[in-house]
């Protein structure tokens, strides 16, 4: 899994059937210290999150592993909603 921070969203009102009624969100990718970088990817969301929230993200086949992306044409899939960011004992991102 990837750390990332929703910076928008994305609206396609012709696409594969299978993704009807998915949510595509804009996730910028986070370094360990919560700080952009320029990685930049548009992932399904699968747990209902918004923008602005630092997210888990996962890209691959590991991205079809949910129940909503199973066997459909998705790279990328947030899969968690992250509350807060620990690295090497100092708190990086709190929500």
């Amino acid at each position: 899994m990837l750390l990332g921070k929703v910076v928008g969203t994305v609206v396609a009102s012709r696409k594969e059937p299978t993704l009807d009624g998915s949510t595509l969100l804009l996730v910028r990718g986070l370094d360990l210290d919560a700080k952009p970088t320029s990685t930049l990817v548009v992932a399904v969301d699968a747990v209902g999150a918004g923008v602005g929230e630092v997210v888990l993200y996962a890209s691959g086949s590991s991205a079809r592993q949910t129940e909503k992306t199973k066997d459909r044409p998705v790279d990328a899939t947030i899969m968690a909603i992250v509350d807060q960011l620990e690295v090497d004992g100092a708190m990086k991102y709190i929500k």
